[in-house]
């Protein structure tokens, strides 16, 4: 069973600045309805004004609440902060928080958008307004729901606010595995970085993740996983600079599961980055990297 967070507000109006599409939302969902899959969907609550404000400026989370992001600011995320948006980024907070209390009671879930890794401090850039992964972090410590958090990030971009906005905290690892000539230019430094080189395939790079993540995982001994599995490592994706497969990208996400369920952690995935001209295509890697998990999720016990 797939326990998947959605919200109608996830989709949104094609903005009137910027290149970002907003439909690979609406084709995710409705990728995994047609797979014959079993799929529960649960609707999340927007993330409250103080859990944003605990890692975001407050100032700049007034800006994006009530939708007056000046416009310098709008040029780095890449699009208008609109109320529409405003609403949708509320609800994608959420969304990753919902899929957190999920997983704990199921082993895996996933949100069906966010996974914002490039918002920072006190602006949001490169598609990303606020960080939802920082903020459904800090939140889940702050509540007692966990002690010990490791962000796995293998999206093909470094999840660069991601490392900023968490950077000296002990109860939290960051890992960014990425282009490593891609987008941000300026790379921020994660609790532990492997900066990948042009033209990767599925051999090395499941090779490179078999050989760094279980040492991670043993020394850092987390209580709880957030994966930001970004589909745009993928070698027809417009965005990405590495070269896996649909197989490789299989073989990575149900690698991340398994060595999370065999330790008895609760792991919660964000969609994060998948690019294309062909919005179809993008959102059924999207759906295929979910419904993965799902099944490796479904082999260890309390799946």
């Amino acid at each position: 069973m797939l326990h998947v967070v959605h919200h109608a507000d996830y989709m949104a109006p094609a903005p009137e600045r910027g290149t970002f599409k907003f439909d690979k939302y609406y084709l995710v969902m409705d990728e995994l309805r047609r797979s014959g899959a079993p799929v529960t969907e649960h609707a999340p609550q927007p993330m409250p004004r103080d859990w944003l404000a605990a890692v975001h400026s407050p100032d700049y989370v007034d800006e994006v609440l009530r939708a007056e992001v000046p416009h310098e600011k709008e040029r780095r995320i890449g699009f208008p902060v609109t109320p529409h948006i405003s609403s949708r980024v509320q609800h994608t907070n959420g969304g990753t928080w919902l899929a957190a209390q999920l997983a704990m009671q199921h082993g895996y879930a996933a949100n069906s958008a966010a996974g914002s890794h490039h918002a920072l401090h006190d602006t949001g850039a490169g598609y990303c307004v606020f960080n939802d992964l920082a903020v459904a972090s800090n939140r889940l410590i702050a509540e007692g729901d966990a002690r010990r958090i490791l962000i796995i990030d293998l999206d093909v971009h470094q999840g660069d606010g991601t490392a900023s906005l968490l950077a000296g905290r002990e109860d939290v690892f960051t890992l960014s595995v990425h282009a490593e000539k891609n987008f941000p230019v300026r790379k921020a430094r994660s609790s532990h970085d492997i900066g990948l080189a042009d033209g990767i395939g599925d051999s090395d790079y499941l090779t490179m993740l078999e050989r760094e993540l279980p040492p991670i995982m043993e020394s850092f001994r987390p209580d709880f996983i957030f994966y930001q599995a970004g589909v745009d490592p993928h070698k027809e994706d417009r965005l990405g600079r590495l070269a896996l497969t649909d197989d490789g990208l299989a073989a990575r996400d149900r690698f991340v599961v398994h060595q999370a369920r065999r330790r008895g952690l609760p792991v919660a995935s964000a969609l994060g980055g998948g690019y294309g001209h062909d919005q179809r295509a993008v959102a059924a890697r999207h759906a295929a990297s979910m419904l993965a998990m799902a099944e490796e999720n479904a082999r260890h016990k309390g799946g």
